[in-house]
């Protein structure tokens, strides 16, 4: 008997004990036939399992099935099922013929080949002389990012320049304020 079919006796015996303890509590109102087909229910699932080839996986389905020892309920065919639902789930563009795949490095951050779905975000960024560098908090809205922006312009230190910049799968500057200038060597 696999762990299935032990599972459906159990409940069919459950039900046929619900009716003992009707019957015990003095309801002489319980219906014979349901009370008969109850038992012959779990009479034919322990039938079922007793005269039914010996089950090798635990698999409601698949009793008899193809084994594979690393599925929790041994069933080959279930787990292939459920592996091909994992690979089904959508994967990042491959890479063009003369780029090279990115090598692999373990990191606390992850490639963009393990991303294949990256969020979209709105990053504000302020030119300090040398380079962009980010100055707020990447935001989810345009809006928000450009508030933030307007706030910096006119806060008390303003860089020379700002930038928006979209991220979705690759980085676009939206919008620039101002003209990236170097920085000066004050004497």
């Amino acid at each position: 008997m696999n762990h299935a079919q032990l599972i459906a006796l159990g409940r069919a015996l459950r039900v046929a004990g619900e009716h003992e303890q009707r019957l015990t509590a003095g309801d002489t109102a319980a219906d014979v036939t349901e009370i008969r087909q109850d038992l012959e229910r779990a009479a034919a699932l322990l039938d079922e399992a007793i005269s039914g080839p010996k089950p090798v996986t635990r698999c409601p389905e698949h009793p008899s099935g193809p084994v594979d020892p690393d599925a929790a309920d041994l069933c080959l065919l279930c787990e292939t099922r459920r592996r091909a639902a994992h690979r089904d789930t959508p994967r990042p563009r491959a890479a063009e013929p003369d780029e090279e795949a990115p090598s692999r490095v373990q990191s606390q951050h992850r490639l963009r080949a393990d991303h294949p779905e990256p969020r979209k975000r709105w990053i504000p960024e302020m030119w300090n002389g040398e380079a962009w560098q980010v100055c707020g908090t990447p935001r989810r809205s345009e809006r928000d990012a450009q508030d933030c922006l307007l706030q910096q312009m006119r806060g008390p230190d303003p860089a020379s320049a700002y930038r928006l910049v979209y991220a979705f799968t690759d980085h676009n500057i939206q919008r620039i304020w101002g003209t990236p200038a170097p920085r000066r060597n004050e004497p």
